[in-house]
């Protein structure tokens, strides 16, 4: 089994989307589609990848603005947690409301994934789901135990953590996550987040200030 992640930055919030292919199949799965459909689906194209399922962590607009165009250009299924809904069925108001033009329609979701975890599994990409809101309602990560990494989206940065002064979000809620879904994963764990640079559970663990400073008595 060989498998390969591409990550691209793109959009008004420089947000990641992911690309993980297996090399063997040629399956390919895109967690967060976050702009630009035919970059993401290109960047596939030129992987020899074939985008069979899309996921999204979150319905915030940065992370699904490409869901629709690349659902149209893929024929892929578009997967979402159900709490996102709401946020999704208002993607073209979410941009009035950071300031910028109204944006185009969400995908309609195939799947409503639950808080229940789950195993999501395309070729030889083997993904299980990690219910970690507090930033948004609904917020998944997605755990790749064959590499060791977690997608965590917009719950656990490179010496930071998801903004929590947004509608919906609790910054209680949002700790408790990264407590008790994500540290838990071990300190060699990976993290690839929604924005910034890669990272790992043992730093930011150890240097982590929101991590550090946080009373943890309550879990």
């Amino acid at each position: 089994m060989s498998l390969e992640i591409r990550m691209l930055t793109l959009g008004l919030a420089s947000t990641n989307a992911y690309l993980i292919g297996d090399t063997a199949s040629g399956a390919a799965v895109l967690i967060d589609p976050v702009d630009d459909a035919p970059r993401l689906y290109q960047a596939a194209q030129e992987a020899g990848w074939t985008i069979q399922l899309i996921l999204a962590t979150h319905a915030h607009f940065d992370h699904v603005l490409a869901s629709k165009a690349l659902k149209e250009l893929t024929g892929a299924p578009f997967y979402i947690h159900a709490d996102g809904v709401p946020w999704l069925e208002r993607l073209p108001q979410q941009g009035r409301m950071f300031g910028v033009a109204s944006f185009p329609e969400a995908a309609q979701p195939d799947r409503l994934l639950t808080t229940a975890p789950e195993v999501l599994q395309v070729g030889a990409i083997v993904l299980h789901t990690l219910y970690t809101p507090g930033h948004a309602p609904g917020h998944l990560s997605f755990f790749l135990p064959s590499e060791r990494i977690v997608f965590s989206g917009d719950c656990l940065f490179a010496g930071s953590i998801g903004r929590t002064d947004l509608p919906g979000a609790d910054y209680d809620t949002l700790m408790q996550s990264i407590f008790t879904q994500l540290l838990p994963l071990g300190d060699d764990v990976r993290v690839l987040a929604g924005h910034n640079q890669p990272t790992s559970i043992g730093r930011e663990r150890k240097n982590n200030p929101f991590l550090m400073d946080y009373d943890g008595n309550d879990l």
